[in-house]
Protein backbone atom coordinates (compact mmCIF):
# COMPACT_ATOMS: atom_id res chain seq x y z
CA UNK A 1 0.00 0.00 0.00
CA UNK A 2 1.57 3.22 -0.97
CA UNK A 3 0.50 6.42 1.04
CA UNK A 4 -0.41 9.58 -0.45
CA UNK A 5 3.08 11.86 1.01
CA UNK A 6 5.87 9.18 -0.31
CA UNK A 7 5.54 10.45 -4.04
CA UNK A 8 5.34 14.05 -3.82
CA UNK A 9 6.34 16.34 -6.61
CA UNK A 10 8.31 19.44 -5.65
CA UNK A 11 9.64 21.25 -9.43
CA UNK A 12 8.34 21.14 -12.47
CA UNK A 13 9.69 22.45 -15.90
CA UNK A 14 6.63 23.33 -17.56
CA UNK A 15 8.61 24.68 -20.55
CA UNK A 16 9.81 21.75 -21.34
CA UNK A 17 7.52 19.80 -23.66
CA UNK A 18 6.76 23.54 -25.70
CA UNK A 19 10.23 23.87 -26.19
CA UNK A 20 11.41 19.94 -26.75
CA UNK A 21 10.51 16.65 -28.30
CA UNK A 22 10.96 14.13 -25.16
CA UNK A 23 12.52 11.21 -26.51
CA UNK A 24 13.12 9.05 -23.42
CA UNK A 25 12.99 9.54 -19.68
CA UNK A 26 15.29 8.53 -16.72
CA UNK A 27 15.15 8.60 -12.95
CA UNK A 28 17.79 9.25 -11.34
CA UNK A 29 18.93 9.83 -7.73
CA UNK A 30 20.83 13.29 -6.61
CA UNK A 31 24.13 13.58 -4.41
CA UNK A 32 22.96 16.52 -1.82
CA UNK A 33 24.15 17.77 1.16
CA UNK A 34 22.57 18.05 4.23
CA UNK A 35 20.96 21.28 3.87
CA UNK A 36 20.14 20.82 0.05
CA UNK A 37 17.48 18.32 1.14
CA UNK A 38 16.37 20.31 3.48
CA UNK A 39 15.66 23.05 1.23
CA UNK A 40 14.11 20.57 -1.35
CA UNK A 41 11.81 19.24 1.05
CA UNK A 42 10.58 23.20 1.78
CA UNK A 43 10.13 23.69 -2.07
CA UNK A 44 12.89 25.79 -2.69
CA UNK A 45 14.31 24.30 -6.18
CA UNK A 46 13.74 25.45 -9.70
CA UNK A 47 14.89 23.56 -12.70
CA UNK A 48 13.63 25.68 -15.27
CA UNK A 49 17.39 26.73 -16.46
CA UNK A 50 19.10 23.11 -15.87
CA UNK A 51 20.67 20.68 -18.03
CA UNK A 52 22.93 17.68 -17.58
CA UNK A 53 26.29 17.28 -18.56
CA UNK A 54 28.84 14.60 -18.95
CA UNK A 55 32.34 14.84 -17.62
CA UNK A 56 34.64 12.15 -16.43
CA UNK A 57 31.85 8.95 -16.68
CA UNK A 58 29.76 11.44 -14.57
CA UNK A 59 26.48 12.92 -14.88
CA UNK A 60 25.86 16.37 -13.96
CA UNK A 61 22.95 18.80 -13.70
CA UNK A 62 24.41 22.33 -13.87
CA UNK A 63 22.22 25.56 -12.95
CA UNK A 64 20.13 23.88 -10.74
CA UNK A 65 18.93 26.42 -8.28
CA UNK A 66 18.35 25.50 -4.40
CA UNK A 67 18.28 28.07 -1.96
CA UNK A 68 20.34 28.35 1.05
CA UNK A 69 18.36 26.71 4.18
CA UNK A 70 17.14 29.32 6.29
CA UNK A 71 18.45 27.50 9.52
CA UNK A 72 21.72 26.75 7.91
CA UNK A 73 24.89 28.06 9.64
CA UNK A 74 28.47 28.48 8.24
CA UNK A 75 28.05 24.55 7.07
CA UNK A 76 24.73 25.55 3.97
CA UNK A 77 25.67 25.22 0.35
CA UNK A 78 26.36 26.93 -2.85
CA UNK A 79 22.90 27.63 -4.41
CA UNK A 80 24.30 26.52 -7.81
CA UNK A 81 26.93 23.95 -7.42
CA UNK A 82 26.91 20.95 -9.90
CA UNK A 83 25.28 17.67 -8.63
CA UNK A 84 26.11 14.37 -9.35
CA UNK A 85 23.23 12.04 -10.72
CA UNK A 86 23.19 8.76 -9.37
CA UNK A 87 22.62 6.80 -12.42
CA UNK A 88 24.22 3.13 -13.69
CA UNK A 89 27.43 3.08 -15.75
CA UNK A 90 25.68 2.00 -18.95
CA UNK A 91 22.71 4.53 -18.73
CA UNK A 92 25.15 7.63 -18.15
CA UNK A 93 27.08 5.89 -21.27
CA UNK A 94 24.26 5.03 -22.96
CA UNK A 95 23.15 8.85 -22.93
CA UNK A 96 26.47 10.41 -23.63
CA UNK A 97 26.81 8.58 -26.61
CA UNK A 98 23.31 9.81 -28.19
CA UNK A 99 23.71 12.99 -26.90
CA UNK A 100 26.89 13.52 -28.29
CA UNK A 101 26.52 11.27 -31.21
CA UNK A 102 22.58 12.81 -32.46
CA UNK A 103 23.02 16.67 -30.61
CA UNK A 104 20.55 15.63 -28.37
CA UNK A 105 20.15 17.60 -24.40
CA UNK A 106 19.34 16.02 -21.26
CA UNK A 107 17.24 18.38 -19.45
CA UNK A 108 15.65 17.78 -16.05
CA UNK A 109 11.50 17.27 -16.34
CA UNK A 110 10.63 17.20 -12.69
CA UNK A 111 12.76 16.46 -9.39
CA UNK A 112 10.17 15.12 -6.52
CA UNK A 113 10.43 13.00 -3.09
CA UNK A 114 9.70 9.37 -3.57
CA UNK A 115 10.66 7.03 -0.54
CA UNK A 116 11.98 9.86 1.55
CA UNK A 117 14.29 10.09 -1.37
CA UNK A 118 15.10 13.23 -3.51
CA UNK A 119 14.79 12.15 -7.07
CA UNK A 120 15.15 13.73 -10.49
CA UNK A 121 13.58 12.54 -13.66
CA UNK A 122 15.57 13.24 -16.91
CA UNK A 123 14.88 13.52 -20.11
CA UNK A 124 16.65 12.75 -23.76
CA UNK A 125 15.61 15.44 -25.65
CA UNK A 126 15.60 17.24 -29.34
CA UNK A 127 15.16 20.67 -29.52
CA UNK A 128 11.67 22.12 -31.98
CA UNK A 129 11.60 24.76 -34.33
CA UNK A 130 9.72 27.77 -33.69
CA UNK A 131 7.70 26.06 -36.96
CA UNK A 132 6.95 22.94 -34.25
CA UNK A 133 6.30 25.02 -31.75
CA UNK A 134 3.35 26.76 -33.39
CA UNK A 135 1.81 23.83 -34.78
CA UNK A 136 1.99 22.37 -31.01
CA UNK A 137 0.44 25.10 -29.92
CA UNK A 138 -2.59 25.18 -33.01
CA UNK A 139 -3.02 21.58 -32.05
CA UNK A 140 -3.68 22.92 -28.42
CA UNK A 141 -5.73 25.79 -29.10
CA UNK A 142 -8.38 23.11 -31.19
CA UNK A 143 -8.26 20.70 -28.80
CA UNK A 144 -9.35 23.25 -25.77
CA UNK A 145 -11.77 24.85 -28.21
CA UNK A 146 -13.64 21.50 -29.24
CA UNK A 147 -13.56 20.81 -25.04
CA UNK A 148 -15.56 24.36 -24.60
CA UNK A 149 -17.97 23.34 -27.77
CA UNK A 150 -18.58 19.58 -25.76
CA UNK A 151 -19.28 21.20 -22.63
CA UNK A 152 -21.73 23.69 -23.72
CA UNK A 153 -24.29 21.40 -25.26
Amino acid sequence: MIKKDEFKVIARNKKASHDYFILEKYEAGLELFGTEIKSIRLGKVSINEAYVDFKNGEAKIINMHISKYKEGNIFNHDELRDKRLLLHKKEILKLQMKSQKESLTVIPLEVYIAHGLAKVMIALCQGKKNYDKREAMKIEDQKNYAKKVINRY
